[in-house]
């Protein structure tokens, strides 16, 4: 580790956590068809768990249709069984080595069930921020003690990384309101 401190270490952290936040939203279902909602379901063949865009070409040929072409015919019923047993909440359909996954409009109760989901995702990523912060904050007191860096570098670091911290917060707020508002059109 080197002797000066870099806050553009903390930066890319922070920016890691906003692109694993927006991962991880983009497989909430919204009631539009997308192929990220399917990422993070796993299936079980060859001996081994395997995500689903590894066994098939996924498409998105309507607003409210994903079609599931599958390479392996034997492959159709487990890709289809471990949709069933996500929490997609979707009822696939087979015909021939494709799976059509029809995306249902959503309810109000499960739209507010969504909402809370995601507002939670967000916090979390919040959290994540924050710990970063904390420890660039605790690497300048480190390093003040050790008299690498002064006083008046000290506070300039810890104003930075403020506002980098402010940044990125705003910047997961505002992909909450637009998510939110996502799920929330009718």
């Amino acid at each position: 580790m080197s002797n000066e401190f870099n806050e553009k270490n903390y930066s890319s952290k922070m920016e890691k956590s906003i692109h694993s936040f927006k991962k991880d939203i983009s497989t909430l279902r919204t009631g539009r068809a997308n192929t990220n909602m399917l990422d993070t379901i796993k299936v079980d063949v060859y001996g081994q768990l395997m995500p689903i865009d590894q066994l098939s070409t996924i498409s998105v040929p309507e607003a409210r249709l994903i079609s599931i072409q599958v390479w392996d015919k034997a492959n159709t019923t487990l890709i289809e069984s471990a949709i069933q047993k996500s929490e997609l909440g979707i009822n696939p359909q087979i015909d021939g080595q494709t799976i059509r996954l029809r995306i249902p409009d959503l309810t109000e109760e499960r739209r507010k069930d969504l909402i809370k989901i995601l507002k939670n995702m967000g916090e979390k990523s919040k959290i994540a921020i924050r710990n970063i912060r904390r420890e660039g904050n605790e690497d300048l007191k480190k390093k003040l003690k050790d008299k690498i860096i002064s006083e008046d570098q000290n506070k300039n670091f810890e104003k930075n990384i403020q506002k980098i911290t402010d940044l990125n917060i705003e910047t997961i707020e505002k992909i909450l309101s637009e998510k939110e508002k996502e799920i929330s059109q009718i």
